[in-house]
Parts: C-alpha cells; sequence; structure tokens
C-alpha cells in the first residue's frame, strides 16, 4: 500500500514559471501571474484518517522573480463565519492546536533535508529546517530564523496568505531545474491536517519520502553575493549576592556573519557572541542518577545542526553544541555562559551527494568556573548512498590553552579530548525503513582500552506495525567530553513493538497495545537494569491522547546514591532493588483555549514508594497570548535511615504577544530540590526583520536559610543570591 501511495504521490508535479510582472504582498491574489500560474489542489486528508479528500480544501500557486520564490495560498473552509485558532502573535507557532499553511522546499531532491515557511490567517511566520528525512517532529527545528516577507487576509468563507521567500534565504543546487515539494494545512474547525503530496497518518505530517516534483521553467542560476551582518551591543549588570562582590557592569559588543560559498555553502562567523536573550530552561526535578539533556536554542549553531548533532544514538552523541560556551551553575539550576572568543562554521553540501561542516570556537578563560581558554575544533562529512541512505564521519578535537599562567597564549598538546566516529544511516524509499549502525572512538593524552561506543537501532513502520530495535556497547574509557554521554561501561539491548488499530467511527483515531523492554548490563556486573513494560494507547480525533504503561523493573547501583534527591543517606553500592509501576500521560484537546498535560507516576522506587505528578495547565488569550503553569510534584517515601522528600517544582509563566513585533515573557520557577525561586523577564521588539531589542531581567532567590561556611555568612529565605539585567540590540544587514 505504501509503494503504491508513493508512486500516486510522486506521479504529479507542479510548475513553476517567471512572472511576468510585480508581486505585491497584500492578500489579495488579484495579480495576473496568479491567474496563469500551476496550481496544486484535490489535497488529501492525513488526519484524522488518510486516502480521502480533504474537507476543508486549499490551493497553492507559485511564480518567481530575480530575487524571490513567491508563493499565493488560498484556504478554503467549511462555514462562512469561523473563528481561527492560534496560540500568539509570536513567530514560530508550533502543534496541533492552531491554523495554518505550511510549505515544505526539499530544494536538493534528496528527501532528507528541507526548509520549511509557514503562515497562519493572523499573519504570524514560522521558518524552520527539517533534517533525517522528517521521521518524526523531533526532526523539525524551528529555531532557525531568515529573512523572508508575507501577508494574510481573512475573507467569507475562506483565507488567503501571500509569500515572498528570498532566493538568498536558502540553500539550493545552483543548474537544478526541479525541487521536491510539499504543501499541508492545518484547519482546527474540525482537526483536520491535510496535504498536497498524500501522506500515510502513521508517518509524521513532515516526512520528506512523499514530495512531489516542483518543475522550473529553466535551471536556476546562482542568487548572486549573499552576505548579512549581524552585530549586537549590550550592556549588564550583575550581582553575587553570595559572594557580597561588588555590582559589576560589563558593555559588550560583538556579532555574527553569514556569508554564502555559493548557493549550497554557508559560512558562518561570530566575535564575542553573547547569548543572554536565549530563552532560560525550563527546570525539572532531577530524580535520576544521570545528566539530564537541555537542548540547543541558540541560532549560531542551528542551520544544518543535524550534520553535526546527529551521530550516534539518543543518549549517546558525540558532539553537544551545548558543551561550547556553557556551563551550569549548581546552586541556581541555571546554565550561564561562558565568553567565546570568536568562531567559525562552514556547513552545507558541496554537490548533491555530499555535506560538510567544519566548526572551530574559541572560548574563554573562566576563573571562577576553573576554566581554561579551550579550543573546540569539529568537522564532519556525510555522503548520500542509495535513495535517502547516507555514511557519515566525525571528529571532535577539545584542547585547551594555557593562557591562565603568565598570560601566554599557547596550546597545551598533552591536555585535550578528541573523538572519531562513523555512522551509517538507513533511510528507505518507501520511509516503512530506518537505522542507523555506528562505531565511535574517543582518544586522550593518557589512552586506555574499551574507549569505543558501537550500536545499531532497526525501526520499520508500517500502518499497524511499529517495531523498533537497539543493540550497543559503550566502553568503560570512552569519553566524549563534547558530547553527551549518559552512561559508560554498559551492553544494552532494547526493543518496542506496536499495534495500531483504527476504527471507522467514533471519537478515536487510533489506538492499540504495545510491548517493550530494556535491558543493561556489563561485564563487571553483570545485570545492571532492566524494564519490561505492558502499554496501550489512545489518540483522539480532536487531537486528545491518552497512554498507560505497566512497568516491571530491576535496578543494580554500581556507585552509592541518595535516591530521595535531597543530599541524604544513600542507597549502598551493590544493592539491588525490583519494582512495580504504573505510568501514564494525558494531553487534553489543544484547540481549546483551555488546555492541559498529565503525567503521572506510582509505584515502588528503589527500596520505597513514590508518587509523581507532572503536567502544565494554560490558557489562551487568542490572539494576545497565553497564561501557563508546569508544574512537577515527586513523594518519595524511604524507610530509616534514608530521607523521605516530597520535592516540587512549579513554573508559572505569562506569555504576551501585543502585536507580531513586540512581545514580554515572564517565567518564574520555583524548585524545591535546589531551594531556589528564579524569575526571568524578557521583553523583546523585533522592530525590523530578524532585528531585535531586548530587556532581559533574572533574579534567583533562596527558598530557605543557607549558611556559608566558607564566608560564614547566614542568608534568610527570600533573600537575593544572584540579580542580572542585560540590554542588547541586534541588527541583521545584508551587504
Amino acid at each position: 500500500m505504501v509503494s503504491t501511495l508513493l508512486q500516486t504521490a510522486q506521479a504529479q508535479t507542479i510548475s513553476i514559471k517567471k512572472a511576468s510582472g510585480p508581486i505585491k504582498l497584500d492578500g489579495v491574489l488579484d495579480e495576473a501571474d496568479w491567474q496563469s500560474a500551476d496550481k496544486a489542489n484535490d489535497f488529501q486528508q492525513y488526519f484524522p484518517t488518510d486516502g480521502i479528500p480533504a474537507n476543508s480544501q486549499s490551493e497553492i500557486r507559485l511564480t518567481y522573480d530575480e530575487h524571490f520564490i513567491y508563493v499565493g495560498a488560498k484556504m478554503y473552509n467549511l462555514t462562512n463565519d469561523r473563528k481561527y485558532v492560534t496560540p500568539s502573535l509570536r513567530r514560530d507557532f508550533r502543534g496541533e492546536a492552531n491554523d495554518g499553511v505550511t510549505l515544505v522546499f526539499d530544494t536538493f531532491k534528496d528527501r532528507t533535508n528541507a526548509f520549511m515557511f509557514g503562515l497562519n490567517p493572523f499573519g504570524v511566520q514560522r521558518e524552520g529546517l527539517i533534517s533525517n528525512g522528517g521521521r518524526d517532529g523531533g526532526d523539525l527545528s524551528l529555531n532557525w530564523d531568515n529573512k523572508w516577507f508575507s501577508e494574510a487576509k481573512t475573507y467569507e468563507g475562506y483565507w488567503v496568505a501571500e509569500i515572498a521567500i528570498p532566493f538568498k534565504s536558502i540553500r539550493f543546487k545552483e543548474g537544478l531545474d526541479s525541487w521536491y515539494v510539499n504543501f499541508y494545512r492545518i484547519d482546527s474547525e474540525k482537526a483536520e491536517r491535510s496535504t498536497w503530496a498524500p501522506i500515510p497518518r502513521n508517518y509524521d505530517i513532515i516526512t520528506l519520502a512523499f514530495g512531489r516534483e516542483l518543475l522550473w521553467d529553466k535551471a536556476l542560476e546562482h542568487p548572486g553575493p549573499n552576505v548579512s551582518i549581524i552585530p549586537y551591543v549590550g550592556t549588564r549588570s550583575t550581582k553575587d549576592y553570595v559572594e557580597d562582590s561588588p555590582t559589576d557592569k560589563e558593555l559588550a559588543f560583538g556579532g555574527d556573519a553569514k556569508i554564502a560559498v555559493g548557493p549550497a555553502l554557508n559560512l558562518d562567523l561570530t566575535i564575542n557572541p553573547d547569548f543572554s536573550q536565549v530563552e532560560v530552561d525550563q527546570q525539572v526535578t532531577n530524580l535520576d542518577r544521570f545528566e539530564i539533556f537541555f537542548p540547543e536554542r541558540r541560532q549560531f549553531f542551528l542551520e544544518n545542526a543535524d550534520l553535526f548533532a546527529t551521530f550516534g544514538l539518543g543518549d549517546a552523541t558525540p558532539f553537544f553544541s551545548r558543551r561550547i560556551g556553557v556551563a551550569r551553575d549548581t546552586s541556581t539550576g541555571q546554565n550561564i555562559q561562558n565568553q567565546i572568543y570568536a568562531g567559525a562554521r562552514l556547513s552545507g553540501k558541496i554537490n548533491n551527494n555530499v555535506r560538510v561542516g567544519l566548526l572551530s570556537m574559541q572560548a574563554g578563560r573562566d576563573r571562577a568556573l576553573g576554566l581554561p581558554s579551550t579550543n573546540y575544533t569539529v568537522a564532519a562529512l556525510q555522503h548520500k548512498v542509495f535513495t535517502r541512505s547516507n555514511v557519515g564521519v566525525i571528529f571532535v578535537n577539545k584542547q585547551a590553552f594555557q593562557d591562565s599562567i603568565g598570560g601566554d597564549f599557547v596550546s597545551k598538546p598533552q591536555n585535550f579530548n578528541r573523538m572519531l566516529g562513523l555512522d551509517y544511516n538507513l533511510l528507505s524509499k518507501d520511509n516503512a525503513w530506518a537505522g542507523k549502525f555506528f562505531y565511535h572512538r574517543s582518544f586522550e593524552d593518557t589512552q586506555s582500552d574499551s574507549a569505543f561506543a558501537a550500536g545499531a537501532s532497526l525501526t520499520y513502520n508500517t500502518l499497524r506495525w511499529n517495531v523498533e530495535f537497539l543493540a550497543r556497547s559503550i566502553g568503560a574509557n570512552y569519553n566524549p567530553e563534547v558530547g553527551y554521554l549518559r552512561r559508560r561501561d554498559i551492553q544494552q539491548v532494547a526493543s518496542t513493538v506496536l499495534y495500531n488499530m483504527y476504527p471507522k467511527h467514533g471519537p478515536i483515531q487510533n489506538h492499540g497495545p504495545g510491548i517493550d523492554f530494556d535491558i543493561l548490563g556489563n561485564e563487571v556486573y553483570g545485570l545492571l537494569d532492566w524494564d519490561a513494560n505492558l502499554l496501550y494507547q489512545w489518540k483522539f480525533n480532536n487531537t486528545a491522547y491518552l497512554g498507560l504503561r505497566f512497568r516491571h523493573q530491576y535496578t543494580y547501583l554500581f556507585n552509592s546514591f541518595d535516591a530521595s534527591g535531597t543530599g541524604g543517606q544513600e542507597l549502598p553500592t551493590g544493592s539491588e532493588y525490583y519494582n512495580w509501576v504504573f505510568r501514564g500521560e494525558l494531553f487534553s484537546n489543544q484547540r481549546k483555549k483551555l488546555a492541559g498535560s498529565l503525567e503521572w507516576r506510582a509505584g515502588d522506587y528503589f527500596n520505597g514508594s513514590t508518587l509523581g505528578l507532572y503536567g502544565s495547565l494554560s490558557y489562551r488569550y487568542q490572539p494576545w497570548g497565553i497564561t501557563s503553569i508546569n508544574f512537577s510534584y515527586d513523594r518519595i517515601r524511604l524507610p530509616q535511615p534514608y530521607n523521605d522528600a516530597q520535592l516540587i517544582l512549579i513554573g508559572p509563566r505569562i506569555d504576551l504577544t501585543f502585536s507580531k513585533k513586540l512581545f514580554w515573557t515572564t517565567f518564574v520557577q520555583y524548585n524545591s530540590q535546589i531551594e531556589n525561586l528564579n524569575i526571568n523577564s524578557r521583553l523583546q521588539w523585533r522592530f525590523a526583520p530578524v532585528s531585535d531589542i531586548f530587556l532581559v531581567y533574572t533574579d534567583n532567590y533562596f527558598t530557605s536559610p543557607f549558611n556559608d561556611t566558607e564566608s560564614l555568612r547566614t542568608f534568610r529565605a527570600w533573600q537575593p543570591r544572584q540579580r542580572a539585567i542585560v540590554f542588547k540590540i541586534t541588527y541583521w544587514l545584508n551587504l
């Protein structure tokens, strides 16, 4: 069925010809070029079912001139007086709770990477990058920004989007006379999602396997010089109340440059970058024995990020860009900046089969954190094989510099960490099979055995079945310091099998049972952890979701561990535990103004018991913003002499969008585990395309009395510990 649908989807094409006159972005498709343009219509439903015409139909037309690709889109409604849904007026909206049209351009025809542009009826833009074939929602990054222009207008019974995308804002193969494209629409009236090229509902809507050809009337030429300069100026005032140091006032200058090296390669340069405007991470209660992963948000690292970041598997990746220029303050739970002197990043395509990435950054010395000035260099190469698969090689070098003693600035060749890796990424033509096979090795000045990581994963996905298998081995001395690694010295085997049923009637879109298991061990201790799960999940036509899981698990502690997370008595090394746990997650209809989610965990916990509740509740003041609250509650009961615990993390948030250019976000996070209250308030004015003024205020307070043994000082509850205010202006200038 999939292969038949693939052939049907790819059989149709759409042509694009050069405009004979100017196109005015006004939401009125009255230019003669729109009337004569080829039309993509007959959209097919993707959700809640597939293989049938969409109830709410759409039409897409395209044309171009020397500088822009123009898109004229007309989206019809089932009723004339309906109200549209948008999370807010903030750029880069996402999720099922919105109305919008999205354009996907696979400009190299590799069905692996693509550019995505979207617009909603309120004129709110979003743009992003799709990688790894668009296998799942995690392959779409909306953190990438670029310049493009649009206008939306609503009418009785339909709405119109008119879009102009500069050729210089995207990368493409010069001389190519066709791309792959797809268009999809989310219609909140009936929670319908539809696509021009049909996509089976068991795959993600961003999958690139089913795109159709966009045929240009002549081969594309080089778009000409493309240089963007993005300078900034900022001032920062910080006060550390624990150290009782004077207020630190700082004026900073720096900036980025984006230089197109041909139409397919991009060189990013940065000098003294400042990422203070980046929104703070949402904290989580950490009851795990391992490090928590936070995603990259900084613009400099985002274009072609998958070329560097997707080596390895999940929680064992050899390169994690947040190791560069970010340190963690354990007292407040906040990530803080480690200055970067300068950096360069070349990434993109050499030809239709080869992608390259080169990155080098010099991070500054930080006496307070004990960090020497360190150079980070990464080289990645990816070569396409077969239809959509590729082979990749990555090399990572972390090298310290001796500028902390006597002011000398010379390399310390004996102080380094390096990693060399080889990956094969499998993605079948029909999208049913996906997998990865890899071998990585780390190198240090005192080289040891077992400094490797190797593994394989394989996924088979059809309408009824989803089967995943993983096996890997990570050596005891494998140490990718610039990567993300939760555990070493393990052998792991894991698998998940899901079966899906699709009722023809009723409120359920699909449901079905599943089983999965995960087994970890090593040669020294034998079995370390295992779990076996029975699960069932329901997905509803109104976007709601319910999933239940019964788990039986075993844990062996090869290191002592405080299970309460409060710094109390630790469970002893060598102890082992068998536990039964019931877990679940529930998401409400996200199209409603009041929406929420709830996850729970109840049952055994090491030698005691636990009840955990985690979730969020939000109310949408459409279209002006959202008020929400995230919460986490863990009640832990352990026998004496171990600590009981009641850990609370609560994070109210106000996100107001006064217009499409003026935003104000305030995020408060109370974390009882680290006894800290964090306030982050950010005012942003986008005074020109991709150009902003930021005013950011951050404050941290003690939530209980604290005795500092070094300074012999006592801090009262709700006394400030750190405070900062930042003012920053950044401007995007095209040369």
